[in-house]
């Protein structure tokens, strides 16, 4: 007897096969597609469940757009692709909170399936279900149908309420394994033969630490918990590039022993986990096997009616409010050379936020103080994929562009920091890159557990990053030796920066949340600018206001020479198309099996 169990994870508004910032179809995702291959693994069998896994309400700008019209009594068409769909279950993800609770609350009244966050907890005590109780019959082989009871528990990572700390007064998220610990036994009380954990959360280690936000591993460990769906990070698993670590085992596709799935974003895979069964001793169903596996949505699948109708509406919409004019741009605003300091498009954003925080501060008494502006290169590759870039063209700018130079509805914020503090927070982005030793050759350039969308690059001060020196600080933001130090000559205004200079720094309230990679930095730092407009409006206001942006040519950082020395980089197939920065230094070596061009540094 089988079970088939098929699962998304952080859809995030990618409902139609179409690339709203390219203006373009794409081939790598869209739920419409991933529906198809839906629609052909259950029929293949006679149970299944359909699952998702959190981050389906934010995301592109459609989830923008239809943010903005706040709701106005029809059905999200996220919720309304599910409901036609016949999703059974879907765990809230953290993005999900990213439009307010009451959006939130609005969008998923409509669903027809059980949304679920077993690790929220609500003030007044109007939450989310924290599981729910599914039922399927499997038929043996002599025709004989056996009831079976699914648990499922939905988490969310424990960081939620502090990410979206607007929130914090009303919700608080807990810890996922002491959570799954209390739910466990309550789910067994009521009969469950079989429990399956929809965990927005990452592979992480095997064993528990408090608040872990990569908790599936752990998770799949304690015992009750048959199934794991993973997600959050937007990684595929299993998948040949993971590597055998405690508890994870990407040949069988397993953590700590049980199945498990991490199905990729935006609809560009389908896990499926088939669990077979045999009839116990007790007469219960009990698990005899299994086989996981992530399946790719092919390039060319057709799009499936059952999404692209309850949408359609939507994505008119989206066209019509993308194609609003803002200005002109002089020159391209690309991502594609943002890890070697070159990225038009980030120095666009930075102004925008210095020239907002500056007026912000008017008649204040921080005026007087220097303004820095922090962001990082959102769209740069990476997990995103070979399409996954800012290349805005010279010429008309829209909302469109607005869209593709930054992609998330943060706000705003500013702090007051000393000098010591801005050097450690450029260590923190410099810790990005691998070390890269004297007349080394081809060194591969990023860390891979280095997101590149943590890397902060800051407006107003000048500096070089010394490779040849370790990190100082391990991906995950913990201080990774206290001696090493890649920063050098850091500079404001031809004069270099002493630990005590005072400044302001405009960046976003991500990056202040106390469980926040930075936050260590600045935990106890003034804030001057708390939460103020969405980035997206400043951005636009800034280019409204000028019109014609055209950006004079300066890098902010530079690698420290190294001769004889080289490094390797992916980025953008259309990179090479385009003038070439630093083009003396750089040699395209053609493009990687996932479509990256691989890219030669001569430091």
């Amino acid at each position: 007897m089988r079970l088939r169990i098929l699962a998304t994870s952080d859809l995030h508004m990618h409902l139609l096969p179409y690339d709203y910032l390219a203006s373009r179809p794409s081939h790598h995702m869209g739920l419409s597609r991933t529906a198809s291959l839906i629609q052909e693994k259950r029929a293949e069998v006679q149970a299944s469940l359909l699952l998702d896994n959190g981050d389906f309400l934010q995301g592109g700008p459609m989830g923008e757009v239809v943010a903005r019209q706040g709701g106005t009594g029809a059905d999200h068409p996220a919720i309304a692709a599910m409901n036609a769909l016949g999703y059974d279950a879907a765990a809230l993800g953290n993005h999900d909170f990213n439009f307010g609770l009451a959006f939130l609350r609005r969008s998923v009244a409509r669903a027809r399936f059980p949304v679920l966050a077993a690790n929220l907890t609500m003030r007044g005590g109007k939450g989310f279900p924290p599981y729910a109780l599914v039922r399927r019959q499997l038929t043996d082989d002599a025709g004989l149908v056996h009831p079976l009871r699914i648990g499922i528990i939905g988490f969310l990572p424990p960081q939620t309420d502090e990410w979206d700390n607007d929130l914090r007064p009303v919700m608080r998220s807990a810890d996922i394994i002491e959570t799954a610990r209390q739910i466990i036994p309550r789910l067994k009380a009521k009969g469950a033969d079989l429990i399956i954990a929809l965990a927005h959360s990452g592979i992480g280690p095997l064993d528990p630490r408090p608040q872990m936000e990569h908790a599936a591993t752990a998770l799949a460990a304690l015992p009750g918990i048959d199934a794991v769906v993973a997600g959050h990070t937007h990684e595929v698993f299993p998948a040949p590039h993971w590597q055998s670590r405690p508890g994870v085992d990407p040949a069988r596709g397993t953590l700590a022993g049980k199945p498990a799935v991490m199905p990729g974003f935006g609809g560009s895979h389908l896990g499926m986990i088939d669990l077979e069964f045999r009839i116990a001793p007790t007469g219960a169903p009990q698990i005899a096997g299994f086989h996981v596996a992530c399946l790719p949505v092919a390039p060319g699948t057709p799009s499936s009616n059952l999404v692209t109708r309850p949408v359609e509406a939507a994505h008119r919409a989206t066209l019509r409010q993308l194609g609003t004019r803002i200005g002109r741009s002089v020159a391209p605003l690309c991502s594609h050379f943002a890890v070697i300091g070159h990225d038009d498009g980030l120095r666009l954003v930075n102004l925008a936020q210095r020239w907002h925080v500056r007026r912000r501060l008017q008649g204040t008494p921080f005026a007087h103080l220097p303004v820095l502006s922090a962001t990082a290169p959102y769209r740069a590759g990476g997990r995103g994929g070979a399409d996954h870039y800012t290349h805005v063209a010279p010429g008309r700018l829209s909302q469109r562009h607005i869209a593709d130079l930054y992609s998330f509805p943060n706000r705003v914020t500013a702090i007051r920091l000393s000098g010591a503090q801005l050097r450690d927070w450029l260590e923190r982005s410099a810790s990005m890159f691998n070390r890269v030793g004297p007349g080394a050759r081809d060194v591969p350039l990023q860390n891979p557990d280095f997101p590149i969308y943590n890397f902060d690059v800051i407006d107003g001060v000048t500096w070089r990053i010394d490779l040849s020196q370790p990190a100082r600080f391990h991906p995950d933001g913990r201080l990774a030796d206290t001696d090493a130090r890649r920063i050098r000559d850091l500079r404001w205004q031809s004069g270099p920066v002493r630990d005590d200079d005072a400044f302001i720094l405009a960046t976003n309230s991500y990056r202040l949340a106390g469980c926040g990679l930075f936050s260590p930095l600045v935990s106890e730092n003034e804030v001057v600018l708390a939460r103020d407009a969405l980035t997206q409006d400043v951005l636009r206001r800034y280019i409204r206001q000028r019109r014609r942006i055209s950006l004079p040519a300066r890098t902010s950082w530079r690698f420290l020479a190294q001769p004889e020395s080289s490094v390797l980089f992916h980025t953008s197939p259309d990179a090479t198309r385009h003038h070439l920065p630093e083009s003396h230094q750089l040699e395209p070596l053609g493009q990687t099996p996932e479509g990256f061009q691989l890219m030669r540094y001569f430091l």
